[in-house]
């Protein structure tokens, strides 16, 4: 039976088809934040991004499929998210012990420099074979190449709603014209979230903000009416307040390996600025087996409260 806190999100998503609901249910009534309205997710596509030995050899267990389907279930997590290949390895064996997000949208860094985008690598039936809950796609708010990365989404996320499947946007902006500073500044992440949000979004991942301020013109609204950015709960707020007024579900990043205190500060800062939990990969994985569980353990802590 679903909680009050998961009925109140569900009726946040109107419109939307049964199929899609029932699989929101699945990841929030998941593991060890069931019922709670918060998640915490496993997202393994680092591999494809930066290459095996970047993400992996760290801890050489990583390299195998089964070691993430293991770990978000034995940590009690709420979605295991990755490419095509590593969910067909477990999808098996695993069978519906963990919540199944499929990254149906994939890039790679031995690309030669240019316009930021990525290729469409599985599709929704793939989803639904391997009894996914859930497809994720990136776009990139600010590359040359975004509209483009708009429309394929645009179209996978009504074929998915359509089968029930839900759909996960990582919305990282990147582009020509936005320097590493403007790519975490918390206009432009409030902008790259709203715009996961206009896409049809269920779920929405972006990386915590700085108070950087990156757009000239943004700046002269955020002083004149002085929106909080100083403290990270307070980006986190303005990050959810840009999801449809917090009608959607918003996730962050764990981003790059980091240490342990920042890893639960972030988590700290999330739960108080009312975000919906972390989607936290090469901070964990990269870690040793018992290290990595007993650091989601915490990280679970802090979201029952």
């Amino acid at each position: 039976m679903t909680t009050p806190a998961v009925q109140a999100i569900l009726r946040n998503y109107e419109g939307e088809t049964p199929g899609v609901k029932a699989n929101l249910v699945r990841m929030l009534m998941q593991g060890r934040l069931a019922g709670t309205g918060r998640m915490v997710i496993l997202p393994v596509d680092q591999g494809f991004e930066h290459g095996p030995a970047r993400s992996f050899a760290v801890n050489p267990d990583a390299y195998d499929p089964h070691y993430h389907y293991r770990l978000a279930i034995d940590a009690g997590l709420s979605a295991y998210a990755a490419p095509l290949g590593p969910l067909e390895a477990g999808a098996d064996t695993f069978a519906g012990q963990v919540p199944l997000i499929l990254k149906v949208n994939s890039s790679n860094s031995l690309m030669p420099a240019g316009p930021k985008t990525q290729a469409i690598t599985a599709t929704v039936d793939d989803a639904l074979r391997l009894g996914c809950a859930a497809i994720g796609f990136t776009i990139y708010p600010g590359s040359s190449r975004s509209l483009e990365m708009f429309e394929d989404i645009a179209e996978m996320r009504k074929e998915a709603a359509a089968k029930g499947v839900a759909t996960v946007i990582w919305s990282y902006p990147r582009g020509e014209e936005l320097d590493k500073d403007g790519e975490t500044a918390v206009d432009v992440t409030a902008y790259a979230a709203h715009i996961a949000a206009l896409l049809g979004a269920h779920i929405i991942k972006v990386k915590l903000p700085t108070a950087h301020v990156a757009q000239a013109e943004a700046k002269k609204v955020y002083d004149k009416e002085k929106i909080p950015v100083a403290e990270q709960a307070d980006r986190v707020r303005h990050i959810v307040q840009a999801c449809l007024g917090g009608r959607r579900l918003v996730v962050f990043s764990g981003g790059a390996a980091k240490g342990e205190d920042s890893v639960l500060q972030d988590a700290r800062d999330i739960r108080a600025g009312g975000g919906n939990g972390s989607i936290i990969g090469r901070n964990v994985f990269q870690r040793p087996r018992g290290e990595a569980v007993r650091l989601l353990d915490e990280l679970v802590s802090i979201y029952q409260g």
